[in-house]
């Protein structure tokens, strides 16, 4: 069994992703102060960085976690998506 899958944003309830990609802002340290939209305005950003695939959602199946990272952090774990699928381990 696989450990790793890729969540596509469009599957999760709006409330769901909403949380998070907030979480994803809290975590990374994003001033929500520095524009009118605060948090709605990252939230907004994240999503369009999900549409152009510079972000993906992670659920550890062995973790019972999901998360919004970067293909930068997914790949400083080591990953690489193309190798994942080729093994079966992201789907």
């Amino acid at each position: 069994m696989s450990r790793f899958i890729e969540v596509p944003a469009r599957m999760l309830p709006s409330e769901t992703l909403d949380a998070l990609l907030e979480a994803f802002v809290t975590r990374q340290g994003y001033d929500t102060t520095d524009t009118g939209a605060g948090m709605r305005g990252w939230v907004a950003e994240l999503k369009q960085q999900l549409e152009r695939d510079e972000l993906i959602i992670a659920h550890d199946l062995e973790l019972e976690m999901t998360e919004v990272m970067t293909l930068a952090q997914w790949r400083s774990f080591g990953r690489d998506l193309g190798d994942d699928e080729e093994e079966g381990d992201l789907v």
